[in-house]
């Protein structure tokens, strides 16, 4: 898959270093994936869910971080939308992230 923009990665990671490990395995296990839909992401990432609008939401070491990504699986592209702690996340409406 192709990941847009892994610097929002890179960025998150400087401001919390506990969530670098984890968050470098997502990009490098989604970026030699193919997934085709949903069902797919579900074997790769068990706890992944679907929030609509093409959102799917990505627990990061152990729940302690969330990634929301728009996925357009006929383009094989991924969109990151949001990084942040679980308190963040919280605060914001992952289907119009």
């Amino acid at each position: 898959m192709i990941i847009i923009a892994k610097t929002s990665l890179l960025t998150f990671a400087k401001l919390y270093p506990a969530s670098s490990e984890r968050l470098n395995h997502w990009y490098e296990t989604v970026r030699r994936c193919d997934w085709a839909n949903f069902s797919q992401i579900k074997e790769t990432f068990n706890s992944v869910d679907a929030v609509g609008n093409d959102r799917f939401v990505f627990n990061i070491k152990g729940n302690s971080y969330r990634l929301v990504a728009m996925i357009h699986f006929n383009k094989r592209t991924i969109y990151i939308r949001f990084i942040g702690t679980y308190a963040e996340y919280d605060k914001i409406d992952c289907s119009i992230v």
